[in-house]
């Protein structure tokens, strides 16, 4: 019998295939620390390249994931990003992290604010041998949280300690991922928020010469939809920290979502600096080579890195001697 569009909804769940990667490891430029290039399972079933980095010894360590861009470049843009913030990850390391930088899919616009969470569904479209539908599309807030998923596997990694820290739509599926699963800690990065706020961004919205200017909270206050808003933040238990940018041109939306998720009774700090480049808490190589952050970037990295130290590092220091009073 002919099967009619959309017969697949009422398909019964099937589980997902076991979280796994593959890995190729290769050195990086003016470090002694290696990259475990890797390409692992997302929720439909195609390979995500991230870059994996660690301490020595065997752990268990606290995982921080980097994320920045998206959907550009596959495994080119990760080592070229590695090898450009070498040093800042380097330090990162140096305090008893992993770190693991991420490339996840395109994003599809709007498609966020009418899609469901995707789920895996038993094939009843040809009976295909352990063949698996899909009843949404998969976003890239979902590679993010098949991250995690795959981080909590590696020996060396504790899966109760795992945070990540983004800059503007990386920023942004920090809050997306976390309505939907939850890790100890993340670090939003002037968060282009507009999809998760379910902020205007149509013809009405301000702009100048082409750019949205939602700087001012109350501008991007009337232009939000509040309770689509908080119905997703609601569903967040990880604690957040915001950071802004004093003259970003979304500034706006940077501190709404820390006052709706205040508003809501969640764990959420919120800090600015006045600098001139987007993303400035990333400290890149400066054009000679050398790592020299300047008095902002430095204050700004050391407050972010506090805020982990605090909810990871010590979280999973804690954990560590639970265990051995247990022996």
């Amino acid at each position: 019998m002919k099967k009619t569009p959309g017969s697949s909804k009422k398909a019964g769940v099937a589980p997902e295939m076991a979280s796994h990667g593959y890995v190729i490891t290769r050195g990086v430029p003016g470090s002694d620390i290696p990259a475990d290039y890797t390409f692992l399972l997302t929720r439909d079933e195609i390979y995500m390249p991230i870059a994996v980095r660690r301490p020595k010894g065997k752990g268990p360590f606290p995982v921080i994931t980097i994320g920045r861009g998206n959907g550009k470049g596959g495994l080119h843009w990760i080592e070229s990003q590695v090898a450009r913030l070498a040093s800042w990850q380097d330090r990162i390391i140096e305090r008893g992290y992993v770190v693991a930088f991420l490339n996840y899919r395109n994003e599809i616009p709007y498609l966020y604010g009418e899609s469901q969470q995707s789920r895996n569904l038993v094939d009843d479209m040809s009976g295909g041998e352990n063949r698996v539908l899909k009843s949404a599309p998969t976003l890239d807030s979902d590679d993010l949280i098949a991250a995690w998923k795959y981080l909590k596997t590696l020996p060396y990694v504790d899966g109760e300690a795992i945070g990540a820290m983004g800059v503007s739509h990386s920023g942004e599926l920090i809050l997306k991922a976390t309505a939907e699963t939850t890790i100890a800690a993340g670090v939003v990065i002037e968060g282009a928020s507009h999809e998760f706020l379910s902020v205007d961004t149509g013809p009405r919205a301000p702009r100048k010469n082409g750019e949205l200017q939602y700087h001012d909270i109350e501008v991007v206050r009337r232009s939000a939809d509040k309770s689509r808003a908080m119905n997703r933040i609601r569903r967040i238990r990880t604690p957040i920290l915001h950071i802004g940018r004093k003259h970003d041109h979304l500034q706006g939306i940077f501190e709404l979502a820390h006052e709706w998720m205040k508003e809501a009774g969640k764990d959420t700090t919120w800090a600015s600096y006045d600098h001139p480049v987007h993303g400035y808490p990333y400290i890149y190589h400066r054009p000679d080579g050398s790592y020299r952050p300047d008095a902002v970037q430095k204050k700004a990295f050391d407050r972010l890195m506090d805020y982990f130290d605090e909810r990871l590092k010590n979280k999973a220091e804690r954990g560590r001697r639970k265990a051995k009073g247990k022996k």
